[in-house]
């Protein structure tokens, strides 16, 4: 109980400096939001996200989970994206990853850990489609630091294929989507992509990397420009009608 009388202590002493210093700070904050970004990030108790962004409450809408993934799966993700982009109008989506980041340490090692196991599985395909050039990392550690990077890669990848951010850039160059590694010994930020505002920009990350190998799976040529990949509510039509469609064979044979 002491360590959790300490938080509440901290907080009647920050909550009084706040105040101190400026008597409205509270008030101003109460009455709404209007962040600028949306930080995704991992849930490692050393990346405080405010705290390694210098930023004050109501800068950042953030959200955080095991090793910074952004998975189309994963409805808590995917609420919080929406909101940030389409009622939050945010202007800039962050994912950060770590170094020394258990999940994607544990993700590339073979033992087992359960029920997460399920979790780290698209970082292990990040490891197997980058095979190549992480077996030509003699370090350990750099070989791990390489990961952490590649699975920063990866999510905004799987940010750009969402229809909530095709449809947003259907509409304009926003939100911008940036990459950064935060580094917990220098406790730097440092940028492994950033300026993303189309599906052609996000194709162009894979002539920045090294091996030339994209994060994601072997790339299609013009996968994003190809008129079968849709935004918005486009998308989404089309997925109804495929439903519609099978739903209304299902009757039919159910009649016959």
């Amino acid at each position: 109980m002491e360590n959790f009388r300490k938080i509440i202590q901290n907080n009647r002493a920050w909550a009084a400096a706040m105040v101190e210093n400026d008597p409205e700070y509270f008030h101003k904050r109460a009455s709404k939001q209007e962040p600028h970004f949306l930080y995704i990030g991992c849930a490692d108790s050393r990346v405080p996200s405010n705290v390694v962004t210098g930023t004050e409450p109501g800068e950042l809408f953030v959200h955080r989970n095991i090793a910074n993934q952004v998975l189309p799966s994963d409805l808590n993700a995917m609420c919080v994206l929406q909101y940030a982009v389409e009622v939050l109008d945010v202007k800039h989506v962050i994912v950060t990853g770590h170094y020394g980041c258990g999940g994607v340490k544990a993700a590339m090692g073979t033992e087992s850990y359960g029920l997460v196991d399920h979790w780290l599985g698209p970082i292990r395909n990040v490891v197997r489609w980058n095979r190549g050039e992480l077996d030509a990392i003699a370090d350990e550690q750099a070989r791990f630091d390489r990961v952490v990077e590649l699975n920063v890669l990866e999510q905004i990848y799987h940010l750009t294929e969402t229809p909530i951010i095709q449809h947003a850039w259907a509409k304009g160059r926003r939100p911008l989507l940036h990459g950064l590694v935060y580094d917990i010994h220098t406790g730097l930020l440092r940028e492994v992509a950033t300026g993303i505002d189309s599906h052609e920009a996000a194709d162009a990350l894979a002539a920045r990397r090294e091996s030339g190998v994209p994060a994601g799976p072997p790339p299609v040529a013009g996968r994003f420009a190809s008129p079968s990949v849709l935004a918005g509510d486009e998308l989404a039509d089309a997925i109804a009608q495929r439903v519609l469609k099978q739903l209304d064979g299902a009757r039919g044979e159910r009649t016959r």
